[in-house]
């Protein structure tokens, strides 16, 4: 556990993760919607018959640290226009 606790610490951010090579594609995923801000795709090991996740695409490393223009992301909102 504390290898993966170091792994997740020392990873750049949006690189070394599975969200982030999903993102980038390196890692084939079911995508149902993406835009500039998220990208939604279907769970590979679904819980429920209806079952994706939606991830922002900037890296928020934890959510102590977001920005307050972080906010639409993390509560799902639109911008406006």
């Amino acid at each position: 556990m504390a290898d993966e606790i170091s792994k997740a610490q020392a990873a750049r951010p949006g690189g070394d993760t599975i969200f982030g090579k999903i993102i980038r594609k390196e890692i084939p995923a079911n995508i149902i919607y993406e835009d500039e801000q998220c990208l939604a795709f279907h769970d590979i090991s679904p819980q429920a018959p209806t079952h994706f996740l939606v991830i922002p695409k900037k890296p928020i490393v934890r959510l102590s640290e977001a920005e307050d223009s972080d906010e639409s992301q993390v509560r799902g909102e639109e911008k406006e226009s």
